[in-house]
């Protein structure tokens, strides 16, 4: 088993931009190979009521200049948010404020996505919509100095990134189902060298005891990833066997910055 690269999401519905630097400034102290921002206008709390969130360029940015090595990405840019030419110049603006050190996921986004949208004005469109919307961006983005990572599982999204990008992520699938679609993209890539990465939501903790009473204690979702640092690192070494060159972890409580430390000893579990 090659010794993927490891990420962490960090938080991003959240008012104080000082929570994501501390994350950020933990996982570069921890060793992490990477630090990925979402793209979100607000989201919804189980009770309905409106969520924060800090727009994504702004946070690339603020995050890059309080980080000296690790990369800093996206998971992912939402095409219909912006037009092509300007998710470009902000992935080519970041990639020459960083020294090289940004990755840039795109993504059509999902239903999920649409009521943020449509609140905002900005048509969510169509699947084909969406599709177009996505290869735009991808097109005006790949040559502008950033690696390219399309984000999404559908077929015509994973065709997209074999013809198109320098990589592909999925969210959430399952190990076996990961290979299969993760060989599928990368023997039909374009362009070497081709990432392919899996990211998904876990509850880490100093032990699997305290991991699970953790995830109990957040409502974690059915289908993430939860355990002490060694029950995580044989999780996600199923999706390295599978294929992955980045494993990203989202933790369910993404304001923690002791969850950098408790992946770093994943990661050297991994090696």
């Amino acid at each position: 088993m090659t010794r993927p690269a490891v990420g962490i999401t960090l938080p991003a519905f959240v008012r104080d931009p000082d929570e994501v630097f501390a994350v950020a400034r933990a996982a570069e102290v921890a060793g992490l190979d990477g630090v990925f921002v979402y793209d979100h206008l607000f989201r919804v709390a189980a009770d309905g009521s409106r969520r924060p969130a800090l727009e994504m360029t702004a946070l690339l940015h603020a995050v890059i200049a309080e980080t000296r090595r690790v990369a800093v990405g996206v998971l992912v840019a939402r095409a219909s948010l912006r037009p092509a030419a300007v998710t470009a110049l902000t992935f080519a603006t970041a990639a020459r404020v960083s020294g090289d050190r940004v990755i840039a996921g795109i993504g059509a986004g999902d239903s999920e996505s649409a009521r943020e949208n449509e609140e905002f004005g900005v048509g969510f469109g169509s699947f084909a919509d969406r599709i177009a919307d996505l290869g735009a961006a991808v097109h005006a983005t790949r040559d502008a100095g950033v690696p390219v990572w399309v984000g999404g599982r559908h077929a015509e999204v994973r065709a997209l990134a074999a013809a198109t990008a320098d990589g592909w992520n999925c969210w959430g699938a399952d190990p076996t189902r990961f290979a299969s679609e993760a060989a599928a993209v990368r023997n039909a890539a374009a362009r070497a060298p081709f990432a392919c990465s899996w990211g998904g939501l876990v509850v880490i903790d100093a032990s699997d005891a305290d991991a699970g009473a953790k995830a109990a204690r957040l409502g974690a979702r059915p289908g993430t990833v939860v355990g002490g640092p060694a029950t995580v690192a044989g999780t996600l070494a199923g999706y390295v066997d599978a294929g992955a060159d980045w494993v990203v972890a989202g933790p369910v409580d993404p304001r923690n910055p002791a969850n950098a430390a408790a992946l770093a000893a994943v990661r050297d579990r991994l090696a």
